[in-house]
C-alpha cells in the first residue's frame, strides 16, 4: 500500500515535480506535497474500508475532509431537533459544546457533569434515565484530553441500548490508544479522528453510522442539507450510489495520511499501539508521583485516567502555565502545555499520544518539569522518577 511521501525523500527519487521558472534558467524541484495524482473514488472507498476495520464496524464509515469538528457537529444537527431530549454527559470542555450544540438544535438537554478529575460512571447514567425516562438521545467523550479522563463506554453502551437511545461517542482521542468498537457497544454515531493516538493530521476525520441514525437523519426537517455539515448528502451522493463518485475533490494529503496512519497501526497490531499508550500514561503517572515537588495526579482514580493525556494537579500556590512555560525553555518540542481556560493555573497536561507515546517523551517531559519546580525550590527526585516510570512502563 503507498505510504504519504516523506519530506526527508531526495529530491531525485520523488515522481513528483515542479518547474520553476525563473528568467532565462529554469529548475526542477521536488515537493511531495506538490501536484498529486487525484484520489479515485476506489481510492477514497478503500481507506473507508480499512478505517471500518480499524473500529471492527459493520456500520457505514463517512471520512469527513476537516477537523473533527465537522462530523461531531454534523452528527449532532442532522439527528437533533425540538422533539429530542437528550442526555448530555460532560467530564470535559466538549460535552459542555454538545450540550451548546443541542440547545441550539431545540432538544431538551439534560446534563450530566460530574468533575473532571473522575469519569462517569454507567449507574449514574441509569439513574438520569429512571429520572427522565423521555430520554431518547446520549451524548458522551470517551476520553477528554484535555482533562485527561476516560469513560466506560461499553457499560454506558449497554445500559443506553437497555433503554432504546440513540448513542453519540467522541472517539477522536481514543482512537488508537483504547478499543473503540461502535458495533458491540451499541454506539450509532461514532466520531474519530487522525491528530491524537493514531499521529495524523488534524484535516481528516470520520464517522460510523448506524442505519437507524441515518433513518433518525432522514426523518429531521432541520438536518443540514446541501451543506458542508450533511452527512444526508454523503449518504445520497456517496453511499447510495454505491461510491463510485465522489461529491467534491478529495483533500488527497489528508486521505494518504490517514491512510498511513491506519497501515501503521496494522502493521504494528491494533494491541501493541494501545498498549504503548497504556504503558506510556502509567510511566507518566507513577514518575510524576516518584518526582515529588508537590505534583498530584488530576484524575485521582488511574482506572478513570486516559491512556492519551496524563493531566497533573500544580503544586498549591504555583501557576500551571508558568511551569509549563519553563520547562519547555529546554526542549520546546516536549509534549507539555498546561491545562486550557479556567484550568490553565492548576492543570499540566502531558500529551503522550502517537508519536509521543514513548519512554522518550515521558522522561523528557519529567525532567523538564524536575528542573521547573527545582528552580522554585521544591524537593524533586529525578532518579526516583526515572526509575518509577520504567517500573511502570515495564508492568
Amino acid at each position: 500500500m503507498p505510504r504519504l511521501p516523506s519530506t526527508r525523500t531526495p529530491a531525485y527519487a520523488h515522481p513528483y515535480a515542479v518547474t520553476l521558472c525563473c528568467s532565462e534558467e529554469s529548475a526542477t524541484v521536488t515537493n511531495p506535497f506538490l501536484d498529486l495524482p487525484p484520489l479515485s473514488a476506489g481510492r477514497f472507498a478503500a481507506i473507508e474500508d480499512r478505517v471500518a476495520r480499524l473500529l471492527g464496524t459493520a456500520q457505514d464509515v463517512v471520512i469527513t475532509q476537516g477537523e473533527a469538528l465537522l462530523p461531531l457537529e454534523g452528527a449532532i444537527r442532522g439527528t437533533a431537533g425540538p422533539d429530542t431530549v437528550a442526555l448530555n454527559v460532560i467530564t470535559g470542555p466538549y460535552g459542555q459544546t454538545f450540550g451548546d450544540w443541542l440547545r441550539d438544535c431545540g432538544a431538551t438537554v439534560h446534563d450530566l457533569a460530574v468533575p473532571f478529575h473522575e469519569a462517569v460512571t454507567a449507574d449514574r447514567v441509569r439513574e438520569a434515565f429512571a429520572e427522565h425516562p423521555e430520554i431518547g438521545f446520549v451524548s458522551l467523550v470517551h476520553a477528554e484530553a484535555a482533562t485527561g479522563n476516560t469513560n466506560p463506554v461499553a457499560e454506558i453502551g449497554a445500559v443506553v441500548k437497555e433503554h432504546g437511545a440513540l448513542f453519540y461517542l467522541d472517539a477522536v482521542a481514543s482512537v488508537g490508544a483504547e478499543p473503540v468498537l461502535p458495533d458491540a457497544w451499541g454506539v450509532d454515531l461514532c466520531v474519530i479522528g487522525a491528530q491524537k493516538a493514531m499521529g495524523g493530521p488534524a484535516g481528516v476525520s470520520a464517522v460510523s453510522v448506524s442505519e437507524r441514525a441515518w433513518a433518525r437523519m432522514a426523518a429531521n426537517p432541520g438536518a443540514p442539507r446541501r451543506s458542508y455539515l450533511s452527512l444526508l448528502d454523503w449518504k445520497e451522493r456517496w453511499i447510495d450510489g454505491g461510491r463510485t463518485a465522489l461529491p467534491h475533490a478529495p483533500a488527497q494529503l489528508e486521505m494518504l495520511a490517514l491512510e498511513a496512519c491506519v497501515e501503521r497501526i496494522e502493521a504494528a497490531g491494533p494491541a501493541s499501539v494501545m498498549a504503548r499508550h497504556a504503558s506510556a500514561a502509567a510511566a507518566t503517572r507513577a514518575g510524576a508521583l516518584a518526582l515529588g515537588g508537590g505534583l498530584t495526579p488530576y484524575v485521582r482514580a488511574a482506572r478513570d485516567a486516559a491512556p492519551v493525556a496524563t493531566t497533573l494537579r500544580a503544586p498549591a500556590g504555583l501557576d500551571a502555565s508558568e511551569l509549563v512555560a519553563r520547562a519547555l525553555e529546554s526542549n520546546p518540542a516536549l509534549p507539555l502545555a498546561a491545562g486550557g481556560g479556567a484550568l490553565a493555573k492548576e492543570m499540566i497536561r502531558v500529551n503522550h499520544y502517537g508519536p509521543h507515546a514513548t519512554r522518550g517523551a515521558v522522561r523528557g517531559c519529567l525532567d523538564a518539569l524536575g528542573t521547573a519546580l527545582a528552580e522554585k525550590g521544591l524537593p524533586t527526585d529525578p532518579e526516583g522518577a526515572h526509575r518509577a516510570a520504567e517500573g511502570a512502563w515495564q508492568a
